[in-house]
C-alpha cells in the first residue's frame, strides 16, 4: 500500500536510491543509536557516527558482541566503520579491521563536540519538545 504520493514505494527504485547516495546523505544514512545513558542525557536516538566516538558493538559474529572501542574510520563509500582494536588477522599474518554497519552500533560516549554537531543535537531535541539542557562535558570523551 502506497502511503505518499510524492515518494516511491518501488523496492527497485529506493534500493538504487540508497546504494548510489552521495557521501553526504550517506553521512545522515550512516547513523548509530544512542546507548542509555546518552539517551537520558540528550534526550535523542540516534546520530550519524562521526570519527573518535566511542561506540559499543550491538550485533555481530567473530564473537564482538559487547566490545567496545573508539571509531577510528567511517568509510561511506563501503558503508562500513572500522573500530580500534577490532581487527582479524589474515593467512599471512596481517591484521586488518573489521568492517561493521553503523546500524550495529551504539554510541557509548561522542567524540569531540563540534559547533555543527552541537547545532544538530538542538535541533533534535527542539523538534522532539525536549526540555531542559544538556553538557557538553558529561556525553563527550575527554582528551
Amino acid at each position: 500500500m502506497k502511503y505518499s504520493s510524492t515518494v516511491t514505494s518501488s523496492r527497485r527504485k529506493c534500493r538504487k536510491a540508497h546504494f548510489t547516495a552521495p557521501s553526504s546523505e550517506r553521512r545522515k544514512l550512516m547513523s548509530s543509536t544512542l546507548a542509555k545513558e546518552l539517551k537520558g542525557a540528550l534526550g535523542i536516538k540516534s546520530l550519524p557516527i562521526k570519527k573518535g566516538d566511542k561506540v559499543r558493538v550491538m550485533r555481530g559474529g567473530r564473537n564482538n558482541k559487547g566490545l567496545e572501542g573508539v571509531v577510528t574510520c567511517v568509510y561511506r563509500k563501503k558503508w562500513a566503520v572500522h573500530v580500534a582494536g577490532l581487527d582479524r588477522e589474515k593467512k599471512n599474518g596481517q591484521r586488518i579491521p573489521i568492517p561493521f554497519d553503523a546500524s550495529n552500533l551504539a554510541i557509548v560516549q561522542l567524540g569531540e563536540m563540534t559547533k555543527d554537531r552541537q547545532a544538530l543535537i538542538n535541533r533534535k531535541r527542539e523538534s522532539k519538545g525536549v526540555e531542559g539542557s544538556w553538557d557538553v562535558n558529561e556525553v563527550s570523551v575527554v582528551g
